[in-house]
């Protein structure tokens, strides 16, 4: 048994409780109770005890759209890139870096990316991944990097036929073989989807090839709309919208995500909602890219998608999506009142309905039966905190670095700001040589 008491504990419960000197109790791999910290500590006087000193105690938060492996891509410089536009960008810096990539690579770019998500607070991650210069095994190098870290995860390989058919049919068996076996799997912490590139990148006989390998209890993972070159090319090629085309091939779904989503019309937006198909969006990485800010207000609030969010690798640290998902849509729709609830609405109820379309325990809620996913924050702040303006409080005061303390599924994976059980340092100096390596291939 393991007390986390003595913080002010946001449940994100139904009833949205808040307790002012609050408490939580796991048992095993689930919460057993919360309540007060005077309580808890009488009802279970033999537990092990984490004194929150005061900070906040909140369900570890969830990234529903991350790209581990572009975490090699920090510092670096290519030779002769000088992007004018998003395809730029793609073909020359992601899928060069994606090409050169080897097993050894996406295993050591995982282990940093997960130490990072631990370190931020983050305990659940959906990723999306690509190394088409080693497919095979891929998915078998970031499984077994989260395994040692500890970290709730869900991947998928990013299928295209950027590269010709043989590497398109080689990531659709990649995606095969992952699903299969995190099937067989009994420990609620690795899922799997069928990854894809983008429609721009899949011919409608990939996509076909795709879902003839896809269970129907698996969804989708792809990118839809990031540009407005995807929505040119569909028109061009298919004479359709690209989430109509999806539509008509039996793409879409409550198992599917799509990401980003910037260019779509009111008849696509339809489409999503009637299929009850994911959205996810990532404002610092659209922003970034400079691709454009997409109707997310409007998917949310007139046609009810459910609509989550992410960093697309652009950081760790969801709390930094949460806060340029509060100003961009502000900024874009010159409205100050735009996103102060939609976008908590996004990070705190989506994101972990969402992920419980593939993980059973209840996730993102402190109560009973629900997943021992915890971290603890140290923060006070300046003004009082009440369930009412807790949202306010973490947007303008808290950040991942403020977390001290991650719980997993019940195991301690960081305790006052030490990742438990792992050589760290030796992570981030094996990371660092593994870098420079792929660093000389990209340039060599």
């Amino acid at each position: 048994m393991l007390l986390i008491g003595n913080g002010r504990l946001i449940t994100r419960d139904k009833e949205a409780t808040f307790f002012d000197n609050g408490c939580v109790a796991i048992d095993g791999q689930k919460i057993k109770a919360v309540g007060t910290t005077m309580e808890l500590r009488e009802g279970f006087p033999e537990a092990e005890y984490i004194d929150a000193k005061g900070g906040v105690i909140m369900p570890g938060f969830i990234n529903m759209h991350n790209h581990i492996y572009s975490t090699f891509a920090r510092g670096l410089t290519i030779n002769g890139y000088h992007p004018k536009n998003f395809m730029d960008i793609l073909e020359g810096q992601w899928w060069r870096i994606d090409r050169t990539l080897n097993l050894q690579d996406s295993y050591h770019s995982a282990k940093i990316a997960y130490l990072d998500s631990i370190q931020n607070g983050v305990t659940t991650v959906f990723d999306h991944h690509a190394s088409y210069g080693s497919i095979e095994g891929s998915l078998t190098q970031l499984s077994n990097a989260a395994e040692e870290l500890g970290v709730r995860t869900c991947l998928c390989y990013e299928v295209s036929d950027r590269d010709g058919e043989e590497k398109m049919k080689a990531a659709v068996k990649e995606n095969a073989t992952f699903i299969k076996a995190s099937a067989a799997r009994t420990d609620d912490m690795q899922k799997a989807m069928m990854g894809m590139h983008a429609a721009f990148t899949l011919s409608d006989k990939s996509l076909e090839y795709c879902a003839a390998y896809t269970p129907k209890d698996v969804g989708y993972h792809i990118h839809i709309a990031e540009d407005i070159a995807d929505v040119y090319d569909s028109l061009a090629k298919y004479g359709k919208p690209i989430v109509n085309r999806l539509y008509d091939l039996g793409i879409l779904g409550k198992q599917t995500m799509a990401g980003h989503c910037i260019h779509i019309n009111p008849h696509e937006m339809e489409l999503l909602r009637d299929t009850n198909t994911m959205v996810v969006t990532n404002p610092e990485s659209n922003m970034g890219n400079a691709v454009g800010c997409p109707p997310a207000m409007r998917m949310l609030n007139e046609y009810g998608i459910l609509m989550g969010l992410g960093t697309d690798g652009y950081t760790n640290d969801v709390t930094e999506s949460y806060k340029v998902g509060n100003i961009i849509h502000k900024h874009h729709l010159a409205d100050p009142n735009a996103a102060w609830t939609e976008m908590p609405q996004m990070l705190f109820n989506n994101n972990p309905q969402m992920a419980n379309r593939y993980f059973e325990k209840k996730l993102g809620v402190l109560e009973p039966d629900a997943a021992a996913d915890v971290i603890v924050l140290d923060y006070k702040g300046p003004t009082p905190m009440t369930k009412e303006n807790i949202n306010s409080h973490i947007l303008f005061g808290m950040n991942g670095g403020a977390v001290t303390d991650t719980i997993i599924n019940g195991e301690i994976r960081m305790r006052n700001r030490e990742v438990q059980g792992i050589d760290q340092e030796k992570i981030w100096h094996d990371a660092q040589t593994q870098a420079q390596s792929l660093w000389s291939r990209i340039n060599g």
